[in-house]
């Protein structure tokens, strides 16, 4: 790929991925950020193969260093300095306003608070009234300073969420934090409850457990922040291209063949990189531009391409963020969750393939050129050290070791190669490159990830879970009294009132999916789901 390709596909990808709808940075600053975000990557590189540090402290260094780069780069207005200007005004030091900077030490003071304080601190010497116990005699009696390290973390996660993936969220988050404050005076009877103290909010959100440093923080900063960057360095060090040659050989002669390559190069991309964008737009910039140039309309190559790449997330053995928490939540292997995911993977991407092969026949799109075909043995023979890395991550979680154990040796055979693979070798800055991306990357994730965790605290500490579970499994059982008189009438079908109000919740609770899932990411939807459909399901049988 040229110098001017990579200008144009980070063009795109800045275009419209949220993730990256950064400010320009002043000259100093630029290298300040791009230093600390290669320590920050390094940091859980090496931790993930000598052992995590002790969670309270791993999960707020994580959230420090999440949030310190996104007060840095994403303005305060989303895209209002997409133009990657310096603006020169009295009011910002290296681009960044100072309002951003003050947050950026709030940020650093509010998520590492828990761990500078975990033993307690005693400042007797100065005052009698400056000693802070040990963080076991302050649950559920929790210090004042406690209190304003929690509400200052709540305050800031909202605003970094709304920064970088819109107001749907946080409006969603307070909507919760008001249910948990205000339950006695809520108007629906069903949903009312005691209600907590803001105090009692705070030790409920802030402490670990649940809340925010629960398990999705805890998720995000051991798995899924590992596996971006397996799936950055991966990509610099060619399997990317590799799989589009492989794709090519193995459906461009067919009729729709470019339209075919898309599909089948982003199934291959998809068990690198669980982004559906970051998917989109490696795969895109090389099918794209080619299946415009064999006829194909633009709005049919975009659109296949979208299509192909929408099934990143659910494609083994990298998934989405979702895919993690979800092992989390039911308390399963990941590995047990790869193996379910293959079935829904394969189904995605064989709709799509059959699609465009009657969509092709209709327009009379005809394949690749025989002679423009790579031979499968050369392609296998140049890239096949690529594949070295996914096979050892596969490898690893199969043999019983963490999800981020995995990812330790992903990344460090991906290394290995790409340095010594004279076919795609990787150069040092290629490897810088591939972090800054890794990290920015994970900044949206990591920030919801720590926000959510408010909305796991709220339903657990309220029976919220519950209570809509009733609400769902009720309106179920109202609903069958009308829909078995006419199941009865059907020959040979004899269904309980029971088996039909759990049909109609899992319908009413997939409905819901479907149109909470056209304005929220993934992992968010899956855990503000989970809360209901879980409580529901098991009160049913």
């Amino acid at each position: 790929m040229t110098d001017q390709a990579k200008i144009d596909l980070d063009a795109i990808e800045r275009k419209h991925d949220s993730s990256l709808h950064t400010r320009a940075s002043g000259k100093y600053l630029a290298i300040a950020i791009s230093v600390f975000s290669v320590f920050f990557a390094l940091y859980h590189y090496i931790t993930a193969g000598t052992g995590v540090p002790v969670d309270h402290w791993h999960m707020g260094i994580h959230l420090a260093g999440v949030l310190t780069l996104i007060f840095l780069l994403f303005p305060i207005i989303r895209g209002s300095e997409q133009k990657q200007e310096v603006i020169r005004s009295r009011w910002r030091f290296q681009n960044v306003p100072y309002y951003d900077w003050f947050l950026v030490v709030l940020s650093i003071y509010a998520s590492l608070y828990l761990g500078t304080t975990w033993e307690g601190i005693d400042l007797s010497f100065l005052s009698p009234d400056w000693v802070l116990p040990e963080q076991s005699e302050r649950q559920g009696n929790i210090a004042g300073s406690d209190v304003m390290a929690g509400t200052i973390l709540i305050v800031l996660l909202l605003e970094a969420v709304r920064r970088t993936l819109g107001i749907v969220i946080p409006i969603i988050i307070g909507i919760f934090i008001l249910y948990a404050v205000l339950g006695p005076h809520l108007p629906v009877l069903m949903l009312k409850h005691p209600g907590l103290s803001w105090r009692l909010f705070i030790n409920q959100m802030y402490f670990p457990q649940e809340g925010i440093f629960g398990v999705t923080l805890w998720i995000v900063s051991t798995v899924v922040f590992h596996f971006v960057l397996f799936g950055m360095i991966a990509q610099r060090m060619g399997l990317g291209q590799f799989f589009v040659n492989i794709a090519t050989v193995l459906a461009g002669r067919y009729t729709g063949g470019l339209a075919k390559v898309s599909v089948v190069s982003s199934a291959f991309f998809g068990t690198i990189s669980g982004s559906s964008i970051a998917n989109t737009v490696s795969t895109g910039s090389l099918t794209i531009p080619n299946m415009k140039k064999m006829g194909y309309p633009g709005y049919l190559a975009g659109g296949v391409e979208a299509a192909s790449s929408a099934g990143g997330q659910i494609t083994p053995p990298i998934m989405g963020a979702a895919a993690f928490v979800m092992a989390e939540f039911l308390e399963v292997r990941y590995t047990t969750i790869l193996l379910a995911a293959m079935v829904p993977a394969a189904m995605h991407y064989v709709g799509v393939f059959l699609i465009i092969h009657f969509h092709a026949k209709r327009l009379g799109l005809k394949g690749v050129p025989v002679e423009e075909i790579p031979r499968l043995w050369d392609v296998i023979k140049e890239g096949w050290p690529t594949v070295l890395p996914l096979v050892v991550l596969i490898y690893v979680l199969f043999s019983g070791y963490t999800p981020y154990m995995a990812a330790f040796w992903g990344i460090t055979t991906a290394l290995v190669v790409g340095i010594l693979n004279p076919m795609h070798r990787m150069s040092l800055r290629d490897v810088y490159e591939a972090a800054l991306t890794g990290v920015k990357y994970a900044l949206a994730v990591g920030a919801v990830c720590a926000a959510i965790g408010i909305i796991v605290g709220t339903v657990n500490s309220t029976g919220l879970g519950f209570r809509l579970g009733f609400m769902v499994s009720n309106g179920a059982l109202n609903l069958s009294d009308w829909v078995l008189p006419v199941i009865n009438l059907l020959p040979m079908v004899t269904l309980s009132i029971e088996q039909i109000a759990l049909f109609l919740s899992l319908v009413l609770i997939a409905i819901t999916c479907i149109l909470m899932g056209a304005g929220l990411p993934t992992t968010a939807l899956y855990i503000m789901l989970v809360t209901v459909a879980q409580p529901t399901l098991a009160n049913m049988g």
